[in-house]
């Protein structure tokens, strides 16, 4: 990954979901940069892997919702990944959703505050503005959450901006939808979603009518802009929100079905014959970060991406069986450990089960 543009300040970096889809990505990164980088997550997706994952940093094995100030202490800024990390993983429990994605992140936050943390970067979410039509929407537009994940994100913003004060400065970095490849694939996002199908049985199924819109950014990009906000001066970023992403990065399902289409050889696109309503719809406008971090310089498109993920698929050799089963699936990883007593329904581990799953 390329790393040009960005100040060389060394921190000490707390990343919490390090062993997730896009911690796995931002703490290569991070370390590259010349950050000292400590990870904490609490192991739901252990052996969820793609290819290799050595994320080589030493880690918190904590669920966030058990972290201290004393844990804290040591850290001049945290990266704040870990969460219910979609729709449908956030409306397998609401109450959990918001205890973990809400809760247990102004908490955090409040710790962090406390413990003489300086910058704090909440990885929020676009889905926040739910059903906002055709017309583009920065962060001043109205939040119109449809999903228990999406109120959590929104509240979670509110809770930590609160927080704020001269020595501590929340960052709210509005993701697009992520895609792209990574040691912790996801199959449960859009793009990956349609080239797992693609690649494994060679149709790209649409599940609705194919006429929402969807902001898509990579994960690299997503860790590029928090490797940026990270350093650039405080007044910039302090209490602020950023839409992550780059402008042209708004498509309709249908046209990303057409890219996964054209990519993947022997591919057809097949909608359903009833197709399900999908209320989410939306465009962003990215206007803001490029404005005030020019520093962060987005690389990746659609079409490149699923490219990224078809040759990867070529690579580990990606099995139906793969795409289907619960390892890159969040929601279905988390019921399996539900269903056979290793959590608790509130996805406390139970503790003579915590174990690396395979």
């Amino acid at each position: 990954m390329e790393t040009n543009g960005y100040c060389q300040d060394s921190q000490r970096v707390l990343v919490t979901g390090h062993a997730g889809y896009i911690g796995a990505v931002m703490v290569p990164l991070l370390k590259s940069l010349g950050h000292q980088v400590v990870g904490a997550d609490t192991g739901f997706f252990e052996g969820c892997d793609f290819g290799k994952f050595a994320p080589g940093v030493a880690e918190l094995r904590k669920d966030i919702r058990d972290v201290t100030e004393e844990d804290l202490k040591p850290f001049d800024a945290v990266i704040h990944l870990a969460a219910l990390c979609n729709d449908p993983l956030g409306d397998l429990n609401p109450k959990v959703t918001l205890d973990i994605n809400y809760s247990a992140s102004v908490q955090l936050a409040r710790l962090a505050r406390h413990a003489g943390v300086k910058r704090f970067l909440y990885s929020s979410s676009c889905s926040m503005y739910g059903a906002a039509g055709d017309d583009l929407v920065d962060e001043e537009a109205s939040l119109n959450p449809l999903t228990a994940y999406a109120v959590s994100k929104v509240r979670a913003e509110e809770g930590i901006s609160a927080l704020a004060s001269t020595d501590f400065s929340p960052i709210f970095m509005r993701n697009a939808t992520a895609y792209g490849s990574s040691p912790r694939l996801r199959a449960d996002v859009v793009i990956n979603n349609l080239a797992c199908w693609g690649f494994t049985t060679g149709g790209v199924y649409i599940m609705s009518d194919g006429s929402p819109w969807r902001p898509l950014v990579h994960v690299e990009d997503i860790c590029r802009a928090f490797a940026t906000a990270l350093v650039v001066p405080r007044e910039i970023v302090h209490n602020q929100a950023f839409n992550v992403g780059r402008d042209g990065e708004n498509y309709r399902v249908r046209e990303l079905a057409d890219i996964v289409r054209d990519i993947i050889p022997g591919c057809s696109v097949v909608y359903a014959p009833k197709p399900s309503p999908d209320a989410r719809n939306y465009r962003v406008d990215f206007s803001k970060v490029a404005r005030l971090m020019p520093e962060f310089e987005p690389v990746w498109n659609a079409r490149m991406g699923v490219r990224q993920l078809y040759l990867d698929f070529r690579r580990h050799g990606l099995q139906p069986a793969d795409f289907q089963g619960r390892r890159f699936t969040r929601l279905a990883q988390l019921r399996f450990l539900i269903e056979q007593g290793h959590l608790e329904p509130e996805l406390r581990w139970r503790t003579q089960h915590r174990r690396c799953w395979s």
